[in-house]
């Protein structure tokens, strides 16, 4: 069966994207996909504006700016370290919360989209604002540029070098932990080097530390300045070093090509595209764009295969409701509990791997809060639901750690929709025709659940409050979890 213009333009919103805006939906129908890519690309063609919201305490006390910063010569008093710890927290909240708006409402969807990508493939877990932001910076600026800059940035931030033990990665003692996920997490992939390649690589990046205030530094005098070998390569080798060999190996292209392949077009990988893609980002010097162009241009990637084909992260899940129905949030401190509750919390992965995605994301109990979210917000309804006391939910981080990141249960997620632009969308659509369309516009694939069915919850006491109630019954369906 041949695929709509309007599925496919939906598509290309989700996956470049997170989901149509309720703006987008009058011309779904009429834009050729051609026209949303270059206008996702353009949009995103400026470099970012850097989310700064740290507290001036923290920023004073890294920087030596004020009082406490002047002080910070000497060791810091429990209490002025208990207040760092919880002001830092509070920060990272805001963090969050200030990203997925980003995500939400701004024009450059493909830049936040590839950077929610790079942020689970660098995943990296810490308390300190500064570095997170940092990061987080660097990830946006190079979402897509060249993985190269990208590598290199991560490499070099303070939030990796401590979230891997790299500032304990000294001359005569080296810490492999930065080496070796460098090769099986972020380049080569698993397989592809041995466990002498990262003895030796680990060598090559004693030195390599972190200022207070997140800036990069080389201590000279901790670097191993020894002849190594690492994937055939013998020489003085420096961290710089270590990083073109990886990258001047096809395997890297390889592996980060099947990677962003799973995540963009499908779990289930077609090998001859893998082949082909991976060899244009190798020979482009790993240019991302390109890359990225490449994929959303082919047809194939409109194949009725790729369409729905994906769970929903709970991020993507989140900021697209939002998209399509705009709405203000009573409580926006619950989407950290949603978050945490739906197995996705930005800024804590589970670890260095980032989060699994795909049919790790539902289980039985979060699969029914997804089904029953829609309408706790619709509703206004009362969240008192806590989260599992168990590693996977818990990020691996203790309770005490994360309770300033959204507290526990019976929290109101309720929200103000704005319906008027959605509810104008339908405005000259037969009273016949509304069910199939207001489904075609919420939904990837067709429905299990009968059309009758949706139509008998309904509330069809006026026009505008069946496709209100309608909607949000679609939303509810299994098939809306997928994209």
């Amino acid at each position: 069966m041949a695929v709509s213009n309007q599925l496919k333009n939906q598509h290309i919103m989700w996956r470049a994207g997170f989901g149509p805006m309720v703006e987008d939906l009058h011309r779904l129908d009429d834009s050729p996909p051609t026209a949303f890519v270059n206008a996702l690309f353009k949009a995103s063609s400026k470099p970012p504006v850097y989310i700064d919201v740290a507290d001036n305490f923290i920023k004073g006390l890294a920087m030596g700016v004020d009082e406490i910063g002047k002080q910070s010569k000497r060791d810091l008093t429990p209490e002025e370290r208990k207040r760092v710890r919880e002001q830092s927290k509070k920060d990272i909240k805001n963090l969050n919360l200030t990203w997925l708006n980003k995500m939400i409402d701004s024009k450059e969807q493909l830049r936040e989209k590839m950077a929610f990508f790079w942020h689970g493939h660098f995943a990296s877990r810490n308390l300190n604002i500064l570095y997170q932001q940092q990061l987080l910076d660097v990830v946006r600026t190079n979402a897509l540029g060249n993985f190269r800059d990208l590598l290199t940035g991560v490499s070099k931030s303070a939030a990796m070098i401590n979230f891997l033990n790299n500032n304990q990665n000294r001359k005569d003692h080296p810490n492999e932990n930065f080496a070796r996920e460098v090769m099986e997490l972020f380049t080569l992939g698993r397989g592809n080097y041995t466990e002498s390649d990262v003895k030796e690589a680990a060598r090559a990046f004693t030195g390599w530390g972190a200022g207070l205030n997140g800036e990069f530094v080389f201590r000279k005098f901790q670097h191993d300045d020894g002849t190594k070998t690492v994937l055939g390569k013998t020489g003085k080798l420096q961290g710089e070093d270590i990083l073109d060999i990886l990258l001047n190996r096809p395997e890297t292209a390889q592996f980060i090509t099947r990677k962003i392949y799973r995540f963009f077009v499908n779990e289930q990988v077609d090998e001859n595209h893998i082949r082909q893609l991976s060899d244009t980002f190798y020979k482009s010097d790993y240019d991302i764009s390109k890359l990225m162009r490449e994929i959303f241009s082919s047809n194939w990637f409109y194949n009725e295969s790729n369409i729905g084909a994906r769970i929903k992260s709970p991020i993507e899940l989140l900021a697209g409701m939002q998209r399509m129905l705009p709405m203000e949030l009573e409580n926006p401190e619950a989407q950290l509990l949603l978050q945490r509750l739906l197995g996705q919390l930005l800024f804590y992965p589970p670890n260095v791997a980032g989060w699994p995605g795909g049919k790790n994301w539902i289980d039985s109990s979060s699969l029914m809060l997804r089904l029953r979210l829609p309408k706790l917000l619709y509703e206004a309804d009362e969240l008192a639901v806590s989260p599992k006391d168990d590693d996977d939910i818990m990020m691996g981080m203790k309770e005490k750690n994360l309770k300033q990141m959204g507290k526990l249960g019976g929290q109101l997620i309720g929200a103000q929709i704005d319906w008027n632009l959605y509810v104008n969308k339908y405005e000259k659509i037969p009273r016949e025709k509304l069910m199939s369309s207001i489904a075609g516009n919420v939904l990837q694939i067709r429905s299990s659940v009968a059309d009758d069915v949706i139509i008998r919850h309904a509330d069809s006491s006026s026009r505008n409050s069946f496709i209100k109630s309608a909607t949000i019954q679609l939303m509810c369906t299994p098939e809306y979890q997928l994209c």
